[in-house]
């Protein structure tokens, strides 16, 4: 990186003003935003630091980013507060999730439309009775652009956990009641798919006046049985992360159009 860059940096993505552009992708694991970037025009490593590690680029000619979070509410909380204060406006989370609903075969996509606030870190920043709730240009545009490619797109609830193994292996918890009871009726409600970062992503956007969405690789079953190679095989990043693109893509012509790029 240049040494003329900026030495104002936030503390923890260590990014500064100028480095990132107005939209943003948000996956969790940094290994993702590399493949993320090369999807973009003229991509270049900005910042790498502890979870967090952040791409700039170009789609369509409009500056992008794609700044990963870290697994949970917490550090994707940090990711998203740090980068409005050097820009960002608006968030993609881009990732996998677990499915939730018999009818969602391994390997579709789910727009998340709103969050279960099954986590702790939202409370934080507004009371529980407040929804979770992904602006709505975000979601339609990633729908569209999804479809666009000829992806399977569910649009729908999300369930925001703090516990990957509370929900993987409930039984062998002591609150297992609790835990299954709450799942079944996520389930009986139409939650489409369970995650764990959008709700907290959704909370931070309203309390900033920003806007976030998210999209995701819907995999496993709702009952935990083995995946089959084939479904397996469809939850390739290949079947998400241009999809993604495609969705930003229709978002920026969106926004175009409305005056707001």
């Amino acid at each position: 990186m240049s040494s003329s860059l900026p030495t104002d940096r936030q503390h923890h993505i260590q990014v500064a003003e100028g480095e990132v552009g107005k939209y943003v992708f948000l996956p969790g694991d940094p290994g993702r935003c590399e493949p993320i970037a090369q999807l973009f025009d003229d991509p270049v490593l900005v910042a790498k630091n502890r979870e967090y590690e952040t791409w700039t680029g170009y789609l369509d000619g409009e500056k992008v980013s794609v700044t990963s979070t870290g697994i949970g509410c917490p550090s994707a909380a940090i990711a998203m507060e740090e980068l409005v204060k050097v820009g960002a406006d608006t968030f993609i989370r881009v990732g996998t999730s677990g499915s939730m609903q018999p009818s969602i075969p391994p390997g579709d996509l789910g727009v998340i439309s709103g969050a279960i606030r099954d986590e702790g870190t939202s409370s934080h920043y507004l009371p529980i009775e407040f929804p979770a709730v992904a602006d709505i240009d975000v979601t339609r545009a990633l729908a569209i652009g999804a479809r666009s490619l000829g992806a399977n797109v569910h649009v729908g609830i999300s369930q925001s956990k703090d516990s990957f193994y509370g929900q993987h292996e409930p039984g062998r918890m002591p609150v297992a009641k609790r835990l299954q009871d709450r799942w079944s009726a996520w389930m009986a409600g139409g939650a489409i798919c369970s995650e764990m970062e959008a709700a907290a992503l959704y909370i931070v956007a309203a309390t900033l006046g920003v806007r976030a969405g998210g999209i995701m690789m819907i995999m496993g079953h709702w009952d935990q049985s083995p995946m089959t190679d084939e479904e397996i095989s469809r939850g390739s990043l290949d079947n998400l992360l241009p999809q993604a693109v495609a969705g930003l893509r229709e978002l920026i012509a969106q926004d175009r159009a409305a005056g707001r790029a």
